[in-house]
């Protein structure tokens, strides 16, 4: 091969170092900044494969950079993470291939310096997100929310056979058409989004997919796509309303469901069904369309029923978590947290022996008309006096704790109990614990399923509980699902539990004397290990 079609083959792109790559995967020639790239300096890479000098975790995406080269086609750039000593910094570079006709099959490739890039396979909804904003606004070149449906592909034979190959074959060949070789997210069933730069028609991505999958020896996969460009917008808020509006599209309706052309119009979509949904969960909170569940909660002492944890139910719909989630972003969960705590007075009128707990959001309590109607209910209503806990949920940080606390006071001034709720989740912390006035605390879930199986979280869970008996704050375990947990909880002085040992959330509060019945059934049935109440005020005293 003559040094002008070399050279030719390196012209494409300004870089620190210059490499043939020939059929084989070895390195024919290396030429340039060596050590300031790769840690090797050129006239010793030559012989070398590839392969050893990039990460691992990269060389599905840089095979499928390579297999997806037809003639005098150009792929990149490409992050890599560069293979370093043990011990040694992380070290990245940039990539970018062409394969020219004159080259007998070699790949010429140019190599610079880069900065780190994200994680390697495929990502999660939240962290694409937060990435995707992150590029588009570090970015000088013009780039699209791309989608890529490979419909077929985890049913193919080769997935089938080896599905820890095909996934990671699948995450290199999306990386491969991605901007700077970022991570897509699952959106669906083999349905992926990536940020993309616009140089070239999806089509064109759509074809180098296929040659990739068919030289991989992937058939039966129909490959689909479509793209939103990512401009029309700036401000960081607008721009992840966009991004969340088109990927939930794709979501709900696929790729036939109608993207919108860029980023602008999603916005414009995305603000009229805000409103259309915020409209509808307000008319389900005005008119109270929803009901309410009770789960018991029982003191681990003699397994009496303490009280109730009152949870909201919308139609036929699993979680509520998606809905309470919206009513925060639309500033609608005041009025949902109050019509619940109304609907919730009315139980307690009801039955003067029920005690239940009702969840209010950091949001709701930082506003002066939920906090106000609260202590007007209350103070209608001398009877519930001592049977009301409020349970502080985590779901939304509380910024100003002070101000918190002093809100908090003027309920249990009146007669209420405060609970904190999935402490050691989300926004709660010993923050809240240090600066919150608390009657009760709920450990997260999390940390009571491994709680029997000992370690870590054993350990914090009996210095959480010896911290809280310290500060006269009784605890509550949730997610109390089998006798194993229940014995650990009992064993780390738990005061409280709740879950499915004790009956799931029904349609109407139990008495004492069901749940002593149900405990009792349980434990008859021998499908655990449960003992009945009345075993264990014998045992316990």
């Amino acid at each position: 091969m003559s040094a002008p079609h070399r050279f030719l083959g390196f012209g494409f792109a300004a870089a620190d170092l210059l490499l043939e790559i020939r059929e084989d995967g070895k390195v024919a020639f290396g030429l340039g900044a060596g050590e300031a790239v790769l840690g090797v300096g050129d006239r010793a890479l030559a012989n070398r494969p590839w392969t050893s000098l990039i990460h691992a975790e990269d060389h599905p995406m840089v095979e499928a950079m390579f297999d997806g080269l037809g003639d005098t086609t150009r792929a990149g750039p490409l992050v890599v993470a560069v293979n370093t000593p043990e011990g040694a910094p992380p070290r990245y570079a940039t990539i970018t291939a062409i394969r020219l006709p004159q080259n007998g099959g070699a790949i010429s490739c140019t190599l610079a310096r880069a900065k780190p890039r994200g994680v390697a396979g495929v990502q999660s909804r939240e962290s694409f997100e937060a990435r995707a904003a992150e590029l588009l606004a570090g970015s000088s070149q013009e780039l699209e929310l791309a989608f890529v449906q490979l419909a077929g592909f985890s049913e193919s034979e080769a997935a089938q056979k080896d599905p820890a190959r095909l996934q990671a074959l699948l995450a290199g060949i999306l990386r491969a058409q991605a901007y700077r070789g970022e991570a897509p997210t699952a959106v669906g069933h083999d349905r992926y989004a990536m940020v993309r730069g616009r140089e070239e028609s999806t089509e064109v991505m759509a074809a180098r997919i296929d040659r990739v999958l068919a030289n991989s020896g992937v058939t039966g996969v129909t490959t689909q796509t479509g793209a939103v460009a990512m401009s029309g917008i700036e401000r960081p808020r607008q721009v992840t309303q966009a991004l969340r509006f088109a990927l939930n599209t794709v979501l709900e309706r696929g790729l036939d469901g109608g993207l919108p052309a860029d980023f602008s119009e999603a916005l414009d979509r995305a603000m009229r069904t805000t409103l259309s949904k915020a409209g509808q969960l307000g008319a389900a909170i005005r008119y109270k369309r929803f009901s309410l569940a009770f789960q018991p909660v029982v003191s681990l002492k003699d397994a009496s029923l303490h009280h109730h944890e009152v949870l909201v139910r919308f139609g036929a719909e699993g979680s509520p978590f998606p809905t309470i989630k919206m009513a925060e972003e639309l500033d609608l969960i005041e009025p949902l947290d109050g019509a619940i705590l109304e609907e919730t007075l009315v139980y307690l009128q009801r039955d003067p022996a029920l005690v239940l707990a009702v969840n209010v959001s950091g949001r709701s309590l930082m506003v002066d008309s939920y906090v106000e109607n609260a202590l007007r209910i209350v103070a209608q209503n001398p009877s519930i006096k001592g049977r009301l806990l409020f349970e502080l949920t985590e779901s939304a940080a509380v910024e100003d704790l002070a101000e918190a606390d002093r809100r908090l006071q003027s309920l249990r001034a009146a007669g209420c109990r405060v609970c904190l709720d999935d402490f050691g989740a989300g926004a709660a912390s010993l923050a809240y614990l240090q600066q919150l006035t608390l009657d009760l605390l709920k450990i997260d879930g999390r940390y009571i399923r491994d709680l029997q199986h000992g370690g870590r979280e054993a350990t914090f869970v009996k210095h959480l509980v010896n911290m809280c008996a310290e500060l006269k704050v009784q605890t509550l375990a949730e997610m109390v699902e089998g006798p194993e947990a229940e014995e650990a909880v009992r064993k780390a002085g738990v005061d409280f539990a709740q879950g499915w040992l004790y009956g799931r959330a029904g349609e109407k509060p139990v008495t004492q004397a069901q749940l002593s019945a149900f405990l009792t059934g349980v434990a008859g049935q021998g499908s655990l290990a449960i003992r009945a109440a009345a075993e264990r005020k014998k045992e316990w005293g």
